[in-house]
């Protein structure tokens, strides 16, 4: 494998690593209801963890209710059980045919403390991110050590990989900034 296909792979792997990012601060609360909450949520359905989304449908009347209508029945209390186990902090009402999620809105201090988990989440990203930096500077050395590419390539290449690097944490941290908004205006 060529330096050019090493970049196109680093930049797809970073790209990922962006985009786990987004879905873990849809997962995040911001006082409105919104289907991201659950859909990546996991249940236990027939001895298979599968997602929400794959097993219901998820719906927002308003800005404060969520409605999960799964198309098995007997999915609703694996669900409700799934919802009691996430770190939504919200407990499930149950009628027997869909559930219902009734989003509170956040306190100051609530959302203090989701401002702290998203940055959490944002600082794990960039640490990806510069994994995949280090991993990919290393498959640069090898080709070099190999003879495959140049010193002047390895050190192109290296500055490339920087560059995707830098391009993907400002992307990280745009995210964060607009989730720091969502979560301390209101």
């Amino acid at each position: 494998m060529g330096l050019r296909e090493t970049i196109h792979e680093t930049e797809a792997r970073m790209k990922k690593a962006v985009e786990s990012v987004v879905r873990e601060f849809g997962e995040v609360r911001t006082g409105r209801a919104h289907p991201a909450l659950v859909e990546e949520l996991y249940v236990d359905y027939y001895g298979t963890p599968t997602p929400v989304k794959q097993i219901a449908a998820v719906s927002t009347p308003d800005a404060s209710c969520l409605i999960i209508q799964p198309w098995d029945p007997s999915a609703l209390a694996e669900i409700e059980r799934a919802i009691l186990g996430s770190k939504l902090g919200i407990t499930p009402n149950n009628d027997g045919k869909v559930i219902r999620l009734v989003v509170p809105p956040l306190s100051e201090e609530r959302r203090k403390e989701m401002a702290k988990v998203a940055k959490e989440i944002a600082e794990k990203g960039r640490i990806a991110l510069r994994a995949i930096r280090r991993d990919e500077n290393e498959r640069i050395s090898k080709l070099k050590k190999d003879n495959v590419v140049s010193q002047d390539d390895e050190f192109k290449g290296q500055e490339e990989v920087q560059k995707l690097t830098d391009k993907y944490i400002k992307e990280v941290d745009a995210v964060l900034e607009k989730k720091n908004k969502e979560l301390l205006s209101i």
